[in-house]
């Protein structure tokens, strides 16, 4: 398979690193710039053509939203997946809204996004985990996300809920089952 080139948008030096970090440990993927302004961000998707784009939504200059918007005009064929700590239903579904390959949490992106980048290849939109309980239109084809869930998975906390010791060590046995619940089925055509 050939090697999938990503940007990654984000202006705190540390995620930006993460990112960069986990998204090298699987070798068919190529970090080709790491940027921390949204103005900047749109000029390296013209000038690199990037297959996709990992952009967060509180950036300088210009917010991740705008971004997202220019970017399409420059780079159509790049794929961007959101990752923010923003998870109002406004602006996941503004996000989504433009087009995106998927929207992750950064609370969930050190168990997620390596999924979610396997899904975006795969042609599958990735709605994270953070965002159960919440419908987003043509996120999962409609269907609630908990609804997704492998017969036997434990869904993530409901907002407040403090999850016990055995609860939280029986979701990370089932990290996969959970992961895979919230790729949705909307079509994206595959990196």
């Amino acid at each position: 398979m050939t090697s999938v080139r990503v940007v990654v948008v984000d202006d705190y030096a540390p995620f930006r690193s993460f990112f960069g970090s986990t998204l090298r440990k699987n070798l068919e993927l190529q970090i080709v710039a790491e940027i921390a302004d949204g103005l900047e961000a749109v000029g390296k998707a013209e000038e690199l053509q990037p297959d996709l784009i990992v952009l967060d939504l509180g950036l300088p200059t210009l917010n991740g939203i705008e971004a997202a918007r220019r970017i399409r005009k420059v780079a159509p064929q790049s794929k961007i997946l959101f990752v923010s700590q923003e998870s109002s239903t406004d602006v996941v579904e503004e996000a989504l809204s433009l087009g995106s390959a998927g929207y992750l949490v950064k609370a969930y992106a050190g168990s997620e996004l390596l999924a979610a980048v396997e899904a975006v290849r795969q042609g599958k939109r990735f709605i994270s985990a953070g965002l159960s309980g919440l419908a987003f239109s043509g996120a999962t084809a409609g269907q609630d996300p908990d609804s997704l869930l492998d017969e036997g998975a434990v869904p993530p906390p409901s907002k407040g809920e403090i999850p016990s010791s055995d609860t939280i060590e029986e979701r990370r046995k089932q990290e996969g089952s959970r992961v895979n619940a919230y790729i949705g089925s909307v079509p994206i055509p595959p990196i």
